[in-house]
């Protein structure tokens, strides 16, 4: 019988069992998030790394061959332009674990988001 791997929980936990490729891009991404939203609370939601104010204010979460961050359709409707060279949804934009993290970028989506659900209640979903 295969031991079952137990479930991260915290964002570090997180992080450590990310494929060795992602994890130093995943903590890029977490301090970004941090300095975009100072004292936002960190937890896991739904088994991703998230950060929150009232609400969520975004997610991200590491796959095999990209990181992916998930703020609001509003946000990602408002950076269309900048993120044309990256893959997009609805609710996310992802980022090739082979490319350096666009982390200007990623700090302007933030702060964008934080101002949504601060300044007009935007929630995350």
């Amino acid at each position: 019988m295969i031991p079952k791997k137990e479930k991260p929980k915290n964002i570090t936990e997180y992080i450590n069992a990310a494929p060795i490729q992602a994890q130093e891009k995943l903590r890029e991404m977490l301090e970004c998030l941090r300095t975009a939203a100072p004292g936002a609370e960190e937890s896991l939601k739904w088994g991703q790394p998230a950060l929150s104010y009232k609400w969520i204010l975004f997610q991200f979460a590491a796959f095999k061959h990209h990181i992916s961050l998930y703020p609001t359709p509003s946000t990602i409707r408002a950076f269309e332009q900048e993120l044309s060279e990256y893959t997009t949804s609805i609710m996310t934009v992802q980022f090739p674990l082979d490319q350096p993290l666009p982390l200007s970028l990623i700090h302007k989506i933030a702060v964008f988001r934080v101002r949504e659900s601060n300044e007009k209640g935007v929630k995350w979903m």
